[in-house]
């Protein structure tokens, strides 16, 4: 059962810390992208429905439990002697500790504020709310997406040395 779990959880984390960064990127090279092709209010709409439609179990899941496991990780092989691995998988949950941050600090607050400023058909300055968003929220999902690969590559370091 130990074993199990040895084996088990560090994997877990390398996939959820996967579909984390995989999420962020999409975001960088093509969501992002394909919207700065289109009029503001279809990007304020598109955005106000990502954003509703993004919170649900199974982004709660990867979003929150990614941290979890490379902490978890972490913690296993410490506990296992894996000096090594520890502190490769702590470097993971370190960036994946700063994605958070940056999610709450910069990009939730930009999601919160396109919400507010109401439906894209009655916003009165539609170039304004958009540039406001994307000239905060883009910049930051990059480091996002840079974290959440770093977190990526050391859980993988972490799982291949452990």
């Amino acid at each position: 059962m130990v074993q199990a779990v040895l084996a088990v959880v560090p994997v877990v984390s390398v996939v959820l810390t996967g579909l984390f960064a995989g999420l962020f990127f999409a975001f960088s090279v093509a969501v992002m992208p394909g919207l700065r092709r289109v009029g503001d209010r279809v990007m304020i709409a598109t955005m106000q429905g990502v954003n509703v439609a993004i919170l649900n179990p199974l982004f709660a899941l990867v979003f929150l439990g990614a941290p979890v496991a490379a902490l978890g990780t972490v913690v296993l092989f410490a506990v296992g002697g894996a000096w090594a691995a520890a502190g490769w998988a702590a470097a993971g949950a370190a960036a994946l500790v700063a994605v958070l941050v940056v999610t709450f600090a910069a990009n939730i607050p930009r999601n919160n504020a396109l919400e507010e400023a109401g439906a894209a058909e009655d916003i009165a300055d539609p170039a304004a709310v958009r540039g406001a968003f994307e000239t905060a929220w883009v910049p930051w999902n990059h480091v996002r997406t840079w974290l959440s690969a770093v977190a990526l590559v050391s859980g993988a370091v972490a799982v291949a040395v452990g």
